[in-house]
């Protein structure tokens, strides 16, 4: 970033909008049926158990990716409810689901189906691949072997899966607006106007970027995966499970060391690997979408400023 040391800031798209999150609330936009700018403010809640996590280096990332997925999960519920909703039938939308489940429980269901969704994603990501790379055996027979084509299973199935969904039209719109997030984060690191035009002349990538993060899950648990045994296929599928805190808390301090050096000429090139792959998660926005983002954006900085 440019100039004086800054706040950071962290975001994620939504169905038609964008979420952003500073230290006391998470706030989401979303384009609504009639064109409306509608907006999600959520304080934060202060979790003593991750409060102490989030200061210990390997543990931080654990601690954060948790957080990230029981917020994240809240205000992806509150776009995909409301985006193609027409605002006439909100009091109709709102009293439906007030009848039906209580608010807090609801909150609780939502974020504890993103944390267990996560983790459930991340065990078969992991199962997966080894269970592939056994079968290859009589070809691979080699440890090494064996660990180097699970990787590139893993790799190739990650990204398939984006390239698939990423063809899908709503899909490609949340694509667009993640590249809006981006756009909004890079513009206000680098000190430029939170204009549509400014923001545009942004790129649609960002060192700090989940995209980044899920990469590097592939590549540091391949060399973590060198100091366990392939076989038996018990051991190795339950190792890869077992694992799974340790990849990514060494990778959540990778894409933080990549971060860091991202403007040292000589070590920038230790995050294009998780660049490339966001040109993959990121398409570039239109205005309307970006308009979006800066508003997110904007109502953040305001509450956080107690404006």
């Amino acid at each position: 970033m440019a100039g004086e040391m800054k706040q950071i800031y962290g975001g994620q798209a939504v169905v038609e909008g964008v979420m952003f999150g500073g230290r006391e609330y998470t706030v989401t936009a979303i384009r609504r049926k009639d064109a409306s700018i509608e907006f999600y403010r959520v304080p934060r809640t202060q979790h003593p158990i991750l409060e102490v996590l989030k200061r210990i280096p390997f543990l931080r990332g654990i601690a954060a990716i948790l957080y990230a997925s029981a917020t994240g999960s809240k205000h992806l519920q509150f776009a995909s409810e409301r985006y193609d909703v027409d605002p006439g039938d909100d009091a109709a939308l709102a009293a439906k689901k007030e009848k039906e489940t209580p608010k807090a429980a609801m909150v609780l269901g939502v974020a504890a189906l993103g944390v267990l969704s996560f983790l459930f994603g991340k065990i078969l990501f992991s199962a997966i691949p080894a269970l592939l790379a056994a079968l290859a055996r009589p070809v691979f027979a080699s440890d090494a072997a064996q660990i180097v084509l699970e990787s590139f299973i893993k790799l190739v199935l990650l990204l398939s899966y984006i390239y698939f969904v990423s063809l899908t039209p709503l899909i490609k719109r949340v694509f667009q607006y993640h590249g809006a997030e981006h756009k909004v984060i890079n513009a206000y690191e680098s000190n430029a106007p939170l204009t549509v035009e400014h923001v545009q002349q942004q790129t649609r990538l960002h060192y700090r970027c989940g995209s980044s993060f899920i990469l590097f899950t592939v590549i540091v648990g391949m060399f973590i995966y060198f100091l366990v045994p392939t076989e038996p296929l018990w051991l190795r599928v339950g190792s890869r499970i077992l694992l799974i805190p340790i990849v990514l808390g060494i990778s959540f301090e990778v894409l933080q060391m990549t971060n860091l050096v991202r403007n040292v000429p000589m070590l920038r090139w230790l995050g294009y690997p998780g660049l490339w792959l966001q040109l993959l998660t990121t398409k570039e926005p239109t205005d309307e979408q970006v308009e979006v983002a800066i508003s997110s954006f904007q109502e953040l900085l305001r509450l956080e400023r107690n404006e």
